[in-house]
């Protein structure tokens, strides 16, 4: 049985085109039918934990407190202003806070806060996650909290490929649909696929830009639309491979 390098070894796929739905309300709001994808975001995901002192809540004055959680809320703030203030295309989102030990009459002792930013501009998602970091710090240092922070890596951001940008905005034009260029926030298996060969990614609307929710939507035209623009590519793709061009 082959292992999965000697896997990758033997196929070498000349390119990857994903179609998806936009999972966001950009193309619904232009009233453009087909996004051709720039770019996959990096995702760098937070873990803080704050580490205050339990105290009973009834008789502890709040000047006296060690408050884990209130520190914790102006990090929640942070990350907030911190997506707020991308300048190009970044967001950031608190998921999850879990507080120690979630008795009404205690005081949170300790709270683990989980959070990501995601941008397809590197440079901002670097200092941006630096000048996080020092931010949280400093403010639960004013509630004498201390915090260990840590940071992990979802994904690298990852650039779709110019040469099938090109070829997926010729296949919506010569189909005479309208199409705009759009970096994708969420991630994808051509995230991955990008490591073995050029990708690109076509979007089509989504209603309200709805996703992850019982809401999420897609119509059935524009459906239709991605398919046909997929298609097209294919077909361009496959052609330029049979002349010995790479695209």
């Amino acid at each position: 049985m082959l292992t999965a390098a000697e896997h990758a070894a033997r196929w070498r796929p000349q390119g990857y085109v994903e179609l998806h739905v936009e999972q966001g309300p950009q193309l619904e709001e232009r009233d453009v039918p087909i996004g051709v994808v720039t770019a996959i975001a990096g995702i760098e995901r937070l873990l803080a934990t704050f580490i205050g002192r339990p105290d009973h809540a009834g008789t502890m004055p709040m000047g006296d407190r060690r408050d884990a959680l209130v520190a914790a809320a102006e990090a929640v703030l942070a990350v907030r202003r911190t997506g707020c203030g991308a300048p190009v295309h970044g967001v950031a989102t608190t998921s999850r806070l879990v507080s120690e030990p979630g008795s009404p009459n205690v005081v949170p002792g300790t709270v683990r806060m989980h959070a990501e930013m995601r941008s397809v501009d590197t440079g901002w998602l670097s200092t941006a996650q630096r000048r996080l970091t020092e931010e949280i710090r400093e403010k639960a240092a004013t509630f004498d909290v201390d915090v260990e922070v840590t940071w992990s890596r979802d994904n690298e951001c990852r650039l779709a490929d110019a040469s099938i940008q090109g070829v997926l905005s010729a296949a919506a034009d010569s189909l005479g649909i309208d199409w705009a260029p759009l970096p994708s926030g969420a991630t994808h298996d051509a995230v991955h696929l990008s490591r073995l060969c050029p990708m690109g990614m076509i979007f089509i609307p989504s209603r309200a830009g709805r996703s992850h929710c019982p809401e999420e939507w897609s119509e059935l035209g524009h459906v239709v639309t991605g398919i046909q623009v997929l298609a097209a590519t294919l077909i361009e793709l496959d052609r330029a491979g049979a002349r010995g061009n790479r695209v």
